[in-house]
């Protein structure tokens, strides 16, 4: 008897280790199953490496027991050529007689052709198991392929009394709202999120850095909104360290390696056209981090995924006020002296 729930469990378990280091590929974990017991795992590190399944098969000691084994893994394998060959092709080449599958890949070039490929080559395929478990974990990748689009996520952080910055706040010193550990977390969000997007008003006030630099990991890409490209070159946001992509209706100066310039046309519906500029640039997610003006954009629009609010233990007065949110979180959070509330849009 399968227990089929447990084993996919452990595959998104696996998938996690990537979190952040495979776009703009899935988070996939595998695991491979001979009499009730796991002789093999893995996952996708990174992209451009080996598949969870590639992985898994290659951590098997005993490889004559492969052809009596269940492969197990969250999302369909692949069945194209891209930067590493199919893995639907070497299940068939390892005489794997089982695949477990948690759910079908929305990419056009797979959407159900490495399990037709399986099935062909008489491989018994069972696909659906813990399936909203599964598209929940890659929710991003789902994302961009159907909606084509990012996944969003709002995030900002307020005082006690309802104001996301105060009225005299000097021109490029931030104004930190949160304490230290809550710092740090939005950090380690930077580097789990593709890429992250402020307007004109937040890099003059705050010049922020927009990097991890409190955890390790990767850096995201930088998007400014800057209409009339008024900000300093001076500024961070300019140091050509990450990929920074700055939409604007000037006619800017040629793109190179790092700063990429896009066209908008600002007297029109601005959020349709960034999505579109992320989405041309590959960009699976998204955390819009400011200022009010730029994230009320989205909320009006009524486009998003997640938003993440801070309460910090300041009282201003006189200020920037938060956005118009009017949504119930689905989670609290104590933070020290802040309180993190997460809202999911259903």
């Amino acid at each position: 008897m399968f227990n089929h729930s447990l084993y996919m469990s452990r595959c998104v378990q696996l998938a996690q280790n990537g979190f952040g280091n495979t776009y703009p590929n899935p988070l996939v974990g595998s695991v491979i199953v001979h009499d009730n017991s796991i002789i093999g795992e893995g996952w996708h590190q990174k992209a451009g490496e080996a598949h969870a399944e590639v992985c898994a098969i290659n951590s098997v000691k005993q490889v004559e027991l492969l052809e009596k084994s269940t492969l197990y893994v969250n999302l369909e394998p692949c069945s194209h050529f891209g930067k590493t060959p199919p893995c639907a092709d070497l299940i068939i080449e390892k005489k794997i007689p089982r695949v477990v599958i948690g759910c079908v890949d929305p990419n056009h070039r797979v959407a159900g052709r490495g399990i037709e490929k399986l099935i062909s080559a008489a491989c018994e395929v069972v696909s659906g198991v813990l399936e909203e478990e599964a598209i929940k974990l890659n929710r991003r990748f789902f994302t961009f392929h159907q909606k084509k689009r990012p996944y969003i996520i709002l995030k900002w952080a307020v005082s006690e009394d309802g104001f996301i910055a105060p009225q005299n706040q000097l021109s490029g010193q931030p104004f930190w709202i949160t304490n230290k550990l809550s710092q740090q977390l939005v950090h380690l969000w930077r580097t789990q999120e593709q890429a992250i997007l402020v307007g004109t008003h937040t890099v003059i006030k705050d010049n922020p850095k927009l990097d991890a630099r409190l955890v390790s990991g990767n850096n995201p890409i930088r998007v400014v909104i800057d209409r009339d490209l008024k900000i300093d070159k001076n500024f961070h946001v300019y140091s050509g360290q990450v990929k920074t992509i700055f939409i604007t209706e000037k006619n800017p100066p040629i793109s190179d390696e790092n700063l990429k310039y896009e066209p908008a046309d600002f007297g029109k519906e601005l959020v349709s056209q960034i999505l579109e500029i992320l989405y041309k640039h590959q960009i699976q997610s998204v955390i819009i981090e400011g200022g009010a003006e730029t994230l009320q954009h989205f909320i009006n629009a009524n486009i998003w995924d997640e938003a993440r609010v801070f309460t910090g233990a300041v009282i201003i007065q006189k200020g920037i006020r938060q956005p118009d949110f009017y949504f119930s979180p689905q989670e609290e959070k104590i933070i020290g002296s802040d309180t993190l509330r997460i809202y999911y849009k259903s």
